[in-house]
């Protein structure tokens, strides 16, 4: 295991615990209360959120599993660049909603996403 490896693996596992935390909380908590922290929710259909929550859920578990059992580990890049799509829309819509605090980390996730992705691949 060389220092690239560990470096990914780092990444890894904190884009995990960040997307399934977030998504697990988007997908969980009811309408109304995630409305008051995220004013982009009113412009959703109710099902939206709960489907971005289980889309950063999914992904976040498809950066580990994948590359931690060697079943499929082709799908550990293809989760984070599925991610880094994900996040591009996040950031768009925090754009729209001149939201600049909550697009820079979007942003931020996008990247590592990315680095994940091409890193994973090669």
């Amino acid at each position: 295991m060389d220092y690239s490896d560990i470096g990914l693996w780092v990444v890894q596992g904190l884009l995990a615990f960040a997307m399934i935390a977030s998504g697990g909380m988007k997908a969980a908590t009811p309408r109304e209360k995630l409305m008051t922290r995220m004013a982009w929710v009113a412009g959703f259909p109710t099902w939206a959120p709960v489907a971005i929550g289980a889309a950063e859920v999914a992904g976040g578990i498809g950066l580990i599993l994948p590359w931690v059992t060697g079943i499929v580990p082709v799908l550990t890049p293809v989760a984070g660049a599925c991610l880094a799509i994900l996040m591009v829309g996040a950031v768009k819509v925090h754009a729209d909603h001149s939201d600049l605090k909550g697009g820079i980390p979007a942003g931020v996730l996008g990247l590592l996403c990315i680095i994940v992705a091409v890193g994973r691949s090669l």
